[in-house]
Formats: C-alpha cells, structure tokens, sequence
C-alpha cells in the first residue's frame, strides 16, 4: 500500500496489530530491547547496542506471521513503522489500548481483506 503521509500510514499501521496480544508482544519486545541496550550504554558494553533491533524486531515480527497472519509494515515502511511503533507503545503505557483496537476496528471495517475473516482479539473486540 502507499500513503502520502505518516498520518495516512498511523490507521493502516495500527490495523497491522488489531490484536491485543501482538501489540503487547510488540511493548515487551521493545521495552526489553531497550533496557538492555540503556544497560549496555551505561556498562560500555557496545554487544548490548545490538539489544534493541534485535530483541525488538525478534519479538515482534514473529507475532505478526503467528498471530495477525500478516507482514511486518516495516518491510513496506521502515520510518514511519519505527515512528508508529514508539506511538503505539506510549499510547499503550497511557493505558490507551482500548483506544488502539478502535482504530484498528475501524480501519479493517473501511478495507476489507477479500475472503478474509473479521479479526477479533481476545477481549471480542
């Protein structure tokens, strides 16, 4: 898909995680990455730098193929899928997931998938 801007692409983004599992695998795996690189700066220990990516990117893609049973928008859209990811994550920690699975709802109702089921998360929404 192409977007004309970031504020385009947030929607669809979204729409990649509609499930509650895979964006909370997505905040671990982040988190996690950047604790162990914060370690590995604080420590001079450069092996650490690679935590981030790693542990980031090894957490989250899996879920996608496990559990959305799609395509990691980074390999589409390398920027602004980080930029989506650090806005999906601080809206998490605000407590606003509820407020993600809608818009991901509502992106998914406005572009339906051909021969693809409705998605629904662990909670029915």
């Amino acid at each position: 898909m192409t977007f004309a801007s970031y504020e385009e692409f947030w929607p669809y983004y979204v729409a990649q995680h509609s499930r509650a599992a895979t964006r909370w695998i997505h905040l671990s795996g982040t988190l996690t990455g950047l604790a162990l690189t914060a370690y590995g700066v604080a420590r001079g220990r450069k092996r650490f730098l690679a935590a981030l990516p790693l542990i980031g990117y090894g957490t989250a893609w899996p879920a996608h193929f496990l559990i959305e049973g799609n395509n990691p928008a980074t390999f589409g859209h390398p920027g602004w899928s980080l930029r989506g990811d650090a806005r999906m994550i601080r809206m998490m920690l605000a407590g606003r997931d509820a407020e993600l699975a809608g818009i991901a709802q509502k992106w998914l109702a406005e572009n339906p998938c051909q021969g693809c089921p409705p998605v629904t998360d662990s909670q029915g929404t």
